[in-house]
């Protein structure tokens, strides 16, 4: 029966379209109760046909916690975190829980708001990108009374639960290549630093190594923008034309990278032999450049396989030991932009 567009439909349209009582139709909908299977698909054909969507706003006054699952990235124009997401909902899509997904741009301030809003609506759990937040954001989650997992990072200590890589290892394991394929003069292209704490952290380990072998980053460059091609052709061309003795060029994401290399080649310039190049997280869209990029794994989707793993466990028995610091090792994809030795 047509029914009145200004006005959500309710249990009694759906109990009109399908000839059934209110209550069958909830027990329906619900899957609880003794219904014909005959019964059961005329109710689901008319709500299907009606476009109706259950109000779960009821069910969930009395359990205090909806069946959504708080994900909170700074970006999705990274193309990092959708392989994260995709490890997380592999995980979820075979039960009632569903991921929701919020944006925090890398701005403290915004991770604040995001996170406030999305635990209002009492999540059953909260998966939230890096360990550094603001007393607020911590306050949040210490408070919110679900299972909490803070992801890709694990340098620092987690208010619960947390799984990553060590991104100062990442950088340290980098450097140590660089230096064993005779690398010297280096210069160093990053994005979003240092609001990218993950980024700020992996330059940190890779200085860290160079300086205990007496060698500087000759060079260096910074900018607030997204990853890009282009502004990888466009900063590595600057730094080339700054420090033409530069013999390799670590960037802070492939993305970037990816554009300083294929500058590399354009200018006719010998890869790796003249300059040798890296960066990070090995993402796989890149693998048709015309040379394979030297980059590091950042075991993006097990990373959100992982953390889904640990909430889904954390609800279905709260009691169960449940490992709640997964330490996961990234490894270096020498491709053909670094020497070996």
């Amino acid at each position: 029966m047509p029914t009145d567009q200004t006005r959500p439909l309710t249990l009694r349209d759906v109990s009109e379209a399908s000839g059934v009582s209110e209550m069958t139709v909830s027990r329906v909908l619900r899957n609880r109760g003794d219904v014909s299977e005959a019964t059961r698909l005329k109710v689901l054909s008319a709500a299907k046909t009606l476009g109706y969507v259950p109000n779960k706003i009821a069910g969930a006054l009395a359990s205090s916690r909806v069946n959504l699952v708080a994900v909170i990235v700074p970006s999705l124009s990274n193309m990092v975190f959708p392989e994260v997401l995709t490890g997380i909902n592999q995980v979820l899509e075979d039960t009632d829980l569903q991921p929701v997904v919020g944006v925090t741009d890398y701005l403290p301030e915004k991770e604040e708001k995001v996170l406030y809003e999305m635990l209002s609506w009492r999540p059953s759990g909260v998966i939230i990108a890096g360990l550094d937040h603001t007393e607020a954001s911590e306050a949040m989650m210490r408070a919110a009374g679900v299972p909490v997992v803070e992801i890709m990072d694990t340098d620092g200590k987690p208010i619960d639960a947390m799984v990553g890589i060590s991104h100062r290892r990442a950088g340290r394991e980098m450097a140590g290549a660089i230096l064993k394929a005779g690398y010297e003069h280096i210069g160093f292209m990053g994005t979003k630093m240092p609001l990218d704490h993950r980024a700020r952290k992996r330059f940190e380990g890779f200085t860290e190594v160079l300086a205990k072998h007496g060698i500087e980053i000759e060079d260096r460059d910074f900018y607030s923008g997204g990853s890009a091609l282009a502004k990888g052709r466009e900063m590595t061309q600057a730094m080339l034309e700054r420090s033409p003795e530069l013999d390799f060029l670590y960037f802070s994401n492939d993305l970037i990278a990816a554009g300083g290399l294929l500058y590399l080649l354009e200018a006719g310039i010998e890869i790796p032999g003249q300059i040798g190049l890296a960066g990070f997280n090995d993402v796989e869209l890149l693998q048709g450049l015309p040379r394979q990029l030297a980059t590091m794994d950042a075991c993006r989707s097990e990373i959100g396989q992982k953390a889904a793993e640990i909430v889904l466990g954390r609800l279905e028995n709260p009691d169960a030991e449940i490992e709640r610091q997964v330490v996961l090792s990234p490894t270096i994809n020498y491709g053909d932009t670094l020497k070996r030795r």
